[in-house]
């Protein structure tokens, strides 16, 4: 395991991996997390020497990663999220598979192939990377990872949950119920809060909602459209301020059990009629769904119809030649219908 880059600093080797470098060996005090990952795996680690004597010692590995990052991060990618992100680099790496290095004769995937039966296997099972963390939920229905805060529902304010803080995501537990995801905040001092989360407590308060955090970022992520704030403009109009906006907090309470993209398509439907109810908005957002539901039938190509399939049996009997033998007879079972002989009466 190659640990640093032989030119840095001992003192600046990766922390997820070595704790600490002892002098300028081989030697390396590794964390705690790096020992029960190599452990899990059956790794064996070897590390570089620091400085220019081990410069040698990993040099094609670097020299790849180079080429790699030149010829695909350059410039850097935009993206909308770090998993589209990983997505991204995935194909990338797929279609490196067909690369020769160099003049060699074969590509990077053909030698990965000639190496593989070399390979140990995996275990049965996978290794957790993530961190785990037991949290209490605050009054705010929030929990503190890191610095950072992230929202759950709020009826586990008080209680107890586990989060487990992955690279680029954070789950959150309950029991063995999973109660939240977030994506993972890189900043310190960072607040992701889910609407989803505070709507029990805003439709008790929903004066609450127009100026809630949680309703900003929902709008930043785009799951608070335009045209939802147009379908509570005109509610709050007929219906006034508190029953306008509790109206949109009971459609909102629809998304979990509509998709997103059909329950906008109800708002927008009951919003061109003047429907301005949950109850209009959700029976609209389902014609949506039976709508795409048609459409996806008749897209599909229809399946061969039953009148024109011919089973193997029939095919192989329709190829034989007519039999002419006569019907089998059955008179000699009738031997076992005659009655039985009358016992003889006693004295």
């Amino acid at each position: 395991m190659n640990s640093h880059h032989p030119d840095d600093n001992p003192k600046n080797s990766v922390r997820a991996a070595v704790a600490q470098v002892l002098g300028f060996s081989r030697q390396r005090v590794e964390a705690e997390r790096w020992t029960a990952f190599r452990s899990h795996y059956g790794l064996e680690a070897l590390y570089c020497q620091p400085g220019i004597r081990g410069a040698h010692e990993k040099g094609g590995v670097e020299g790849q990663i180079g080429w790699f990052r030149r010829n695909h991060l350059v410039p850097v990618p935009e993206v909308a999220t770090l998993a589209e992100l990983n997505e991204v680099i995935e194909r990338w790496d797929e279609a490196d598979d067909a690369r020769r290095i160099r003049s060699r004769p074969r590509t990077i995937g053909e030698y990965f192939t000639a190496e593989r039966p070399l390979l140990g296997p995996l275990p049965d099972e996978s290794f957790e990377t993530g961190r785990l963390f037991t949290l209490r939920v605050d009054r705010y229905s929030q929990i503190s990872v890191r610095t950072n805060r992230y929202s759950v529902p709020v009826r586990l304010i008080g209680r107890t949950v586990r989060a487990m803080l992955h690279a680029s995501e954070l789950v959150v537990h309950d029991g063995r119920e999973e109660v939240a995801r977030h994506e993972r905040l890189i900043a310190k001092g960072g607040c992701r809060l889910d609407l989803d989360h505070y709507l029990e407590a805003l439709v008790r308060k929903p004066g609450a909602l127009p100026g809630a955090t949680a309703l900003d970022q929902a709008r930043s992520a785009g799951r608070f459209t335009p045209v939802h704030d147009a379908w509570w403009a005109a509610a709050v109009k007929a219906h006034g301020e508190r029953d306008g906006t509790r109206a949109l907090i009971e459609v909102l309470l629809l998304s979990r059990h509509l998709p997103h993209e059909h329950l906008v398509t109800g708002l927008a439907a009951a919003l061109k009629t003047g429907a301005l109810t949950s109850d209009a908005v959700a029976l609209e957002a389902r014609k949506a769904v039976e709508e795409d539901s048609h459409a996806l039938e008749e897209t599909v190509p229809p399946t061969a119809n039953r009148s024109n399939v011919t089973s193997l049996a029939s095919r192989r009997l329709a190829h034989l030649p007519p039999d002419k033998r006569p019907l089998p007879s059955v008179a000699h079972y009738d031997q076992l219908l005659r009655l039985r002989r009358p016992d003889r009466p006693t004295t």
